[in-house]
């Protein structure tokens, strides 16, 4: 198995390098087919004069400068990725709402891994919902942290398990990376004794079957004490000095999770490295 198309979701000329450092350096070791997309939205502003008449004025100057930051952004992709010589190709959209999270499932649902930016919390006119292409894209997506990354490998990976279906998900979606890497660490906050497994050797045994594939692999559990998992997920990141962290996408309720938060949507927010997330 490994990564032979990857897409690129680039949302804005400002995220084309952070996007591109990593998928060009991943493109490039997995020897992969690279896709950049780009949506604009079909209307910005409201076309209309005071008796309701369309302005033809207004709606040709947003086309305009839509099509001309779309083609900065593709003229960059391709100015990246012919230096880098590796094979690719563009695609430009325009959509109603402009959202190019959502505008990527359709072809994210034909890519090996998906590469966007995290959320910049301070860029108010990012809205892409990257929650929606994670839970409809049925793929894996890497996010790449929005305060930029100088990984261009991952050579320790932690995994945040679980035994669950989205963390087992997350895990044989990321086997092509885990397999390149030095050290993969299983972790596990909280564990739980089951009719399967003690609480004691929690991760044991997906860990013996990763390392039926290579994979140079360890497990670690702790208990949280209070503190959130995803504060403890970040702590270890930090002990190992993890290069990348893979991890199931969970939603049992997207309102439950907007109005008490989750897992999921903390790291979505707050990673500080380079995040595979499978649903």
């Amino acid at each position: 198995m490994s990564y032979k198309t990857m897409l690129a979701v680039l949302r804005s000329l400002k995220d084309c390098d952070p996007v591109l450092d990593t998928a060009i350096a991943f493109a490039s070791q997995f020897e992969s087919h690279l896709i950049g997309l780009h949506t604009e939205p079909s209307m910005q502003v409201a076309f209309t004069a005071p008796m309701e008449i369309p302005d033809p004025i207004a709606y040709q100057q947003d086309a305009e400068a839509a099509e001309a930051r779309s083609a900065e952004i593709e003229e960059h992709f391709r100015h990246r990725c012919e230096t880098e010589g590796i094979s690719f190709e563009w695609r430009s959209l325009r959509s109603p709402s402009g959202d190019n999270a959502v505008s990527a499932v359709s072809s994210a649902r034909r890519a090996d891994l998906v590469i966007a930016q995290q959320r910049d919390p301070e860029n108010t006119s990012d809205y892409a919902d990257l929650e929606a292409l994670v839970f409809e894209s049925g793929r894996p997506v890497m996010f790449v942290p929005y305060v930029g990354t100088k990984t261009r490998q991952a050579k320790t990976v932690l995994i945040a398990w679980n035994g669950t279906r989205e963390a087992t998900r997350a895990v044989f979606d990321s086997l092509p990376m885990l397999e390149a890497a030095e050290k993969v660490e299983i972790f596990t906050v909280d564990p739980k004794d089951t009719l399967e497994q003690s609480a004691a050797v929690a991760g044991a045994e997906i860990a013996a079957t990763l390392s039926r594939h290579g994979v140079n692999v360890t497990i670690n559990s702790q208990l949280s004490g209070g503190v959130p998992a995803a504060s403890i997920i970040e702590n270890r990141m930090s002990d190992i000095q993890a290069d990348m962290l893979v991890m199931g996408a969970y939603s049992h309720s997207r309102l439950r999770e907007f109005l008490f938060g989750g897992v999921t949507h903390t790291l979505l927010d707050s990673m500080p490295n380079l995040t595979i997330m499978s649903r």
